[in-house]
């Protein structure tokens, strides 16, 4: 593993996506304890991809347009639902003055849903990590294995870090609810705005 991997994946995992913007509005929603169960879950929604991008499933989704179609449209059905919740202030960005009771065993299941139900993320990691794996390995699935955990550890501290400074900002946003108003729509929009690029999307 060398600096190009670790700057590589930086940069991807710094790129605003569906796992931030979910980070982001637990952070503004609840707080950073809601923040970094959604970074979990979310990391979380990683480990079946790399898994795919390991055993070659990720290969059979590059062939088959229907494997595929029917992973991203459950994906796009998904963003939606997390679009309509935001919008209803029902689940994402529940907001009130204090952390209210919220289940984190659904903040972390739909965290890895979000992530799991996206199918360009095993093609990418198919493409992205044999890059980083050396001709001479003895054993390259362990080599990418390695890699992807690294990728991981690197996007949960990543994401914690935009739940801390969206938690960070919470108190002010919360005391004004106009703002909130304008953040759930925003967030509501986004999610929308992903779902149509991912429906439109090609392998």
């Amino acid at each position: 593993m060398g600096i190009e991997f670790l700057l590589t994946s930086l940069v991807v995992i710094l790129l605003p996506g569906t796992g931030v913007l979910y980070t982001l509005a637990w952070g503004l929603g609840q707080g950073m304890r809601a923040s970094t169960y959604a970074a979990f879950g979310c990391t979380l929604g990683i480990v079946p991809h790399i898994t795919a991008s390991i055993i070659g499933l990720a290969a059979v989704l590059h062939a088959s347009a229907v494997a595929f179609q029917i992973l991203k449209y459950l994906g796009v059905a998904y963003l939606m639902y997390m679009a309509w919740s935001a919008w209803r202030e029902k689940g994402v960005l529940q907001v009130s003055g204090r952390n209210a009771a919220v289940g984190m065993r659904k903040v972390v299941a739909d965290g890895f849903l979000l992530n799991i139900l996206n199918p360009k993320l095993s093609i990418f990691f198919f493409a992205f990590l044999p890059q980083f794996v050396p001709a001479s390995t003895a054993n390259p699935p362990a080599a990418m294995l390695g890699l992807g955990a690294v990728f991981m550890f690197m996007t949960f501290v990543v994401f914690v870090g935009y739940g801390a400074f969206a938690s960070a900002t919470r108190t002010y946003v919360v005391s004004k609810p106009r703002v909130m108003t304008w953040f759930r729509r925003f967030f509501a929009t986004a999610f929308v705005a992903l779902g149509f690029k991912l429906a439109f999307s090609e392998r």
